[in-house]
This record gives C-alpha cells, structure tokens and sequence, in this order.
C-alpha cells in the first residue's frame, strides 16, 4: 500500500521549500519536534495535535508466556507502549487516499 517512505530528511525539505529557509534550520526544528513529542510521552504526557491525532503512553501489563522452542514458561515484566488514534482530518485524508487507488 505504501508507495513511498518518507524520512525526516524529506519532512525537513518540504519544510524548507515551504518557508523559504535553509535545510539546516528546518531540519533542526523537524528534529527539536520529534525529541520533544519524545519528552513528552516519556514524561507520561498524553500528547494531543489537533486535526492530526493523539499520542498517550499505555502500560502492557506483564503476562504469562510460553517459549515456543523450549515449550518452557516465561514471565514477562510491564512495558510502556505509545498509542495513536489518528484526528479527524489526518483519518478523512488517508480515507479519500484509500478510496482514490
């Protein structure tokens, strides 16, 4: 489904030809936006972008496993996980990109 992938680097250009300004400076506010949405879930912080969608760490509690070579029992600990649900717009966007292939 994926046609292409798209990096920072590719974000931090469009940024650039967007506002007319270098592609060190956009690359470094790309970069200052990802290390703070970082900071800020591994704060515990939900994160909410309005039309774009909501990021909130969860807790997975641990839980009963097996190992499939060994059959043997294992247990695993509690592990943090970042949710997203994406906003309204960003989901009618992707839809209309669904429905147009």
């Amino acid at each position: 489904m994926a046609e292409n992938t798209v990096t920072k680097k590719d974000l931090a250009k469009a940024v650039a030809e967007k506002h007319d300004t270098t592609h060190m400076e956009a690359g470094d506010i790309v970069k200052s936006i990802f290390a703070q949405i970082i900071e800020e879930l591994a704060s515990g912080n939900r994160l909410e972008l309005r039309d774009f969608g909501v990021f909130e760490p969860r807790v997975k509690k641990g839980r009963k496993a097996r190992n499939p070579r060994t059959g043997e029992t294992v247990y695993t600990e509690d592990s943090v996980a970042v949710r997203f649900k994406t906003g309204k717009k960003m989901g009618e966007a992707v839809q209309r990109c669904l429905e147009n292939l």
